[in-house]
């Protein structure tokens, strides 16, 4: 709605958020911070403006930062493999979960056929998975196709999920670090935000080379994490990192 609200002109006030959005000032400017670390907007003297005066748009024509998926795909393949497998046992049979697009969480796939889950997801690799899965219900948002990661994101400002809450979401990262979940591309983090809103437990699927990636934009800090799940060659640093966090690690 923050970012719907900036508008043509790419500028909104802070009293017209207030007036417009059903949250407390506190919120709003929690939700402005975030927005700013993730280089969305640019907080100004009242309000906030849209970075370089519509940059969300222009990033939506030009495409998608980062690794393509199909050079991503095979990267580190058998601990991508593992994860999954570790991750689909958070699965409860018959609930409605979350899977953000990704390589590492498109491995869970093979393991959640005869739950019977009902699956939200963005990424049309993670629906061509399921689609043989006859009791596996499939939700996707509306929006535009990205090729580079083969996944749907609407526009920025425009929600574009369905009415859709679950007790799980699962999703990857580009890098993850003390500053917490990143992405290499600012349209990723703001649809990111838009799923964590509707879950209950954030589940991370990672193998351990994200933990030495470059930095990115941060989707959400460590300590909106619940479980991350990664193979067994991540360095303690980085597991007494987490649990310092309070997230739970589970190794693969």
């Amino acid at each position: 709605m923050i970012l719907d609200s900036l508008g043509e002109n790419g500028f909104v006030s802070f009293r017209d958020l207030e007036s417009r959005v059903a949250a407390s000032p506190a919120t709003i400017r929690r939700d402005l911070d975030r927005l700013e670390e993730a280089g969305v907007i640019t907080r100004v003297r009242g309000g906030a403006k849209r970075v370089g005066g519509g940059g969300a748009s222009t990033a939506s024509e030009e495409g998608l930062s980062g690794i393509p998926f199909h050079e991503n795909i095979g990267r580190n393949r058998a601990a991508k493999e593992a994860i999954g497998r570790a991750a689909a046992q958070f699965c409860i049979p018959g609930e409605g979960v979350m899977i953000d697009g990704g390589s590492t969480t498109l491995q869970m796939c093979p393991h959640l056929d005869g739950l019977s889950l009902q699956v939200l997801t963005n990424s049309l690799h993670i629906v061509s998975a399921l689609l043989p899965q006859p009791t596996t219900r499939i939700l996707v948002p509306s929006g535009q196709v990205f090729r580079e990661q083969n996944i749907v994101l609407s526009a920025a400002g425009d929600d574009g999920m369905p009415r859709f809450h679950a007790p799980k979401l699962f999703m990857g990262a580009a890098s993850m670090g003390p500053a917490g979940l990143m992405q290499a591309d600012v349209i990723l983090v703001a649809a990111e935000r838009r799923l964590i809103e509707r879950a209950d437990e954030i589940i991370v699927l990672v193998d351990s080379s994200k933990f030495s990636g470059p930095s990115g934009n941060v989707v959400c800090s460590l300590d909106e994490i619940d479980i991350v799940v990664t193979d067994s060659a991540i360095e303690p640093r980085h597991v007494g990192m987490m649990e310092a966090a309070g997230i739970r690690v589970v190794i693969a």
